[in-house]
């Protein structure tokens, strides 16, 4: 991987925020479009930046993620790339800079076997420099890795983990899918062996209601912590298409967005690996099984709670201190509205999953605006200032106020296919390297 600098003075980019770059105003854009300082100073915006309120909008940067590309970029408020990431593989989709400045991302195997949308396979740490420190891969016949990746506090990274599963034997556990099935597996890797040191695999937790002559038959709806196998068959096998992960360091528990059941499943870290395969030990005392579910009731048969997690990606817990600490950001995506929701969702301070119950967590907060709808990929962040940047996978990047009003606007253009964006701030002492 390399690093290629923009031809631009980057000092001089990300002044353009505070000083005058320009003798003419005109460029300055608010969703009034009125300029909302009586004298304000001019300032630069890229033909991509569609809405910028000087006033409202957080002067951080965004690391826009191309989902299946060869970059990445940090960009300014005004729309300057002020640095740009190139690899020598393309993204399978999760690229970000970690806490302590070092790059982690998730990257495509060539020649993989297992190749659903959001595939990757290869693993990276690298520095700033771009020097691989460290590297992963699973990528086979049996497994491959995809969608997301989440350095934890110990070191180990967490990994998603598509595993086939051969009809025959799928079918002699109850599923009655048509052909091999691709459900999830979570993988703990310690960067230092390459081992194995925790995993959950959700074909332990199976239910099914279909054929009481074969394993794992249940009612389903009388089984929340059970996952119904048969909920969502599909040709190509991926029953489950999950797409996001985050971790909660002071619960030890992993939220999993599972794009194919709208929903968000809650399990269990502080088991070991062959609790995490019963329904019993942990902090829950559950084992795998999963603690809390929620966004889509009727997944387990539940005709109690509203449906809200209509497809949905990146589960983002709130944390360090900004507006909603604990609460967790789902961006919906929306495939029966046809539009896209975001929404702020307070977690129960103790997880209750029972039948015939209403267990959806309490809406905080929640944004939808007709002219966002992505149909894959997408997400949120909570800024420090306690605005939400929305990423639109298919458009680009909104930000608004908790009073939902839009500061910022930027159109990535035609083909635009952004994972997610994260955000850093412009003093990051991690980004020092970069001229900021």
């Amino acid at each position: 991987m390399k690093f290629t600098p923009i031809l631009k003075y980057v000092a001089l980019i990300v002044l353009c925020a505070f000083t005058s770059c320009a003798d003419d105003d005109s460029n300055i854009i608010t969703p009034s479009g009125e300029n909302p300082n009586p004298d304000p100073t001019p300032v630069t915006l890229a033909p991509e930046v569609e809405v910028y309120n000087a006033d409202k909008v957080h002067n951080n940067l965004t690391l826009a993620v191309n989902a299946g590309k060869t970059s990445a970029a940090l960009l300014s408020k005004t729309g300057q790339e002020v640095h740009e990431f190139t690899f020598d593989e393309p993204l399978g989709n999760d690229f970000e800079i970690l806490p302590n400045g070092k790059l982690l991302g998730l990257f495509k195997a060539p020649n993989a076997q297992i190749n659903f949308g959001g595939y990757g396979g290869i693993v990276k740490i690298m520095n700033l420099n771009g020097e691989v420190e460290w590297e992963y891969t699973l990528s086979n016949d049996n497994f491959i890795l995809h969608h997301d990746v989440e350095m934890l506090p110990n070191g180990n990274v967490l990994l998603l983990v598509w595993e086939r599963i051969l009809e025959a034997d799928a079918a002699a556990q109850g599923s009655a899918n048509p052909g091999d099935i691709y459900p999830e597996t979570l993988m703990e890797i310690n960067t230092t062996t390459n081992s194995v040191v925790w995993q959950w695999r959700s074909y332990d937790h199976i239910i099914q209601d279909d054929d009481p002559t074969l394993p794992n038959y249940g009612i389903v709806a009388d089984n929340p912590h059970k996952i119904n196998v048969n909920y969502n068959p599909i040709a190509n096998g991926d029953i489950m298409h999950a797409n996001g992960l985050d971790y909660d360091e002071t619960k030890d528990i992993i939220y999993l967005s599972v794009n194919f059941f709208s929903e968000v499943w809650v399990i269990d870290h502080s088991t070991t690996t062959a609790e995490a395969a019963t329904g019993t030990g942990g902090n829950y005392g559950k084992g795998g099984d999963l603690v809390y579910r929620f966004g889509n009731p009727r997944a387990y048969d539940n005709m109690m709670g509203e449906v809200r997690g209509d497809r949905n990606h990146y589960p983002n817990l709130l944390e360090d201190g900004v507006q909603g600490e604990g609460n967790i950001l789902l961006y919906v995506n929306g495939f029966a509205a046809g539009f896209s929701t975001v929404y702020e969702l307070e977690m129960p301070a103790t997880f209750s999953l029972l039948p015939n119950t209403d267990n959806e967590p309490t809406v905080v907060w929640s944004y939808e605006n007709m002219d966002i709808f992505s149909s894959k990929i997408s997400g949120a962040e909570r800024l420090d200032n306690g605005n939400t940047l929305i990423c639109e996978g298919d458009f680009g990047f909104w930000e608004v106020t908790p009073e939902k009003e839009i500061v910022w606007k930027y159109n990535g253009g035609e083909g635009s296919f952004f994972w997610r964006a994260y955000d850093y701030e412009v003093d990051d002492p991690n980004l020092a390297s970069f001229g900021l």
